[in-house]
């Protein structure tokens, strides 16, 4: 399984991104799929998941009503909409493809490698 994240840049506090991860190889309706960033000095850290099968969402405090994930089964793609950005989220934002619907970065397998993101006030 291979995963190419995508979509990342450089704007303005308040515009929008969408992120994408394309993945190839056989995805099942029991994986899950999950968005983690990591800033700079910091760990990474989680920020939203979805399960391929059901669609079921979790989303990190930092980022709910702000952050939408969601998911094209027949693209084989996650994508991570990203409105109302603020400095705080600038990282590099990575897609991971796990097993369970956590939050702990450990419990993935697969992860692409990363899409920058910079948020200026």
């Amino acid at each position: 399984v291979q995963l190419q994240a995508s979509g990342g840049g450089s704007v303005q506090a308040g515009d929008s991104l969408r992120l994408s991860c394309a993945a190839s190889g056989r995805t099942y309706s029991s994986h899950v799929m999950g968005w983690f960033r990591q800033a700079p000095r910091k760990d990474r850290e989680f920020v939203a998941l979805i399960s391929w099968g059901a669609g079921h969402t979790m989303y990190a405090d930092s980022v709910k009503g702000r952050f939408t994930i969601s998911r094209d089964s027949a693209k084989n793609t996650v994508y991570l909409q990203m409105n109302g950005l603020e400095p705080e989220d600038t990282a590099v934002y990575y897609c991971a493809r796990g097993r369970y619907r956590v939050r702990d970065p450990t419990e993935y397998d697969y992860w692409g490698q990363g899409t920058q993101v910079t948020v200026s006030s």
